[in-house]
């Protein structure tokens, strides 16, 4: 273990193919930045199975989702919420999710979204695992869906935050965890977040690298084809310290004990 304190990376999207030719290596780098946990979430029924194949090939590392992410909405069929179930069932899977509504993109039909977001709020319900959800300009229908039924659920973060101090507002009222990644390391559209981090209360923040995506820009070298990896969360961490008025040390004690009391995780 480095100087870096530990930290745990709560959404690491290592299913994806950026990772198969040097998965090890990639492990082993983010150890020794100091990481000693990530969750791999899942974003489709197949890619669920394949998040907890891999916590199990790497279990002292990794734990798993099991989600139907909302550009992949339009997947869900009648087996879908049985897999999930199965999946669910197994201690290495720790959540519900990726799940949510994403408006920018619409690669399934927003009715449908809607429709699949709620299924999976109702089987973290019926499963008590916690559910890790993603927005993207959906704001208002993802709280008209997650408000009426929020009271059966547990744990629930809405990860990779990079909304203002409204958003903010309206997800603490909820009792939402906050995930924020290497976004408030962009000077070009982090503003917001950078602003709105400082009011994240200590026991509602958590910390992400949502790799292989949003490599920090700050990064110094940049990172290979811009490629994201759970061994820049400190890095991450120290920007949100920074914004926060607080130490690293600080900071990375707080983000882990939330993280180990949000999943259920030694």
């Amino acid at each position: 273990m480095t100087a870096n304190k530990p930290l745990i990376d709560i959404c690491f999207n290592f299913t994806h193919r950026a990772f198969r030719e040097d998965e090890r290596e990639v492990l082993r780098r983010a150890v020794d930045g100091g990481v000693v946990a990530m969750v791999v979430p899942g974003s489709g029924v197949a890619d669920s199975a394949e998040a907890l194949a891999l916590a199990k090939r790497y279990p002292e590392l990794l734990y798993a989702g099991a989600g139907v992410h909302p550009h992949h909405a339009r997947e869900w069929d009648d087996d879908a919420g049985d897999e999930l179930r199965r999946l669910a069932a197994d201690d290495k899977v720790v959540a519900i999710g990726e799940t949510g509504l994403d408006y920018c993109r619409d690669f399934s039909p927003r009715d449908l979204q809607r429709a699949v977001f709620e299924r999976q709020i109702l089987l973290a319900a019926e499963t008590r695992l916690p559910l890790f959800m993603h927005q993207r300009d959906a704001h208002d229908d993802f709280l008209a869906v997650l408000a009426p039924l929020r009271e059966r659920v547990g744990n629930a973060v809405v990860h990779c935050f990079t909304g203002d101090r409204a958003m903010l507002a309206d997800y603490l009222d909820l009792g939402l965890f906050i995930g924020v990644t290497g976004w408030i390391c962009d000077e070009r559209r982090g503003h917001a977040l950078r602003d709105a981090v400082a009011h994240i209360p200590d026991d509602r923040l958590m910390i992400e690298t949502d790799a292989p995506y949003l490599a920090p820009r700050t990064l110094r070298p940049a990172p290979r084809g811009r490629r994201n990896e759970p061994a820049f969360l400190a890095h991450i961490a120290r920007e949100i310290a920074a914004c926060r008025n607080t130490s690293f040390a600080s900071l990375c004690r707080t983000v882990t004990a939330n993280t180990r009391r949000f999943y259920g995780i030694d």
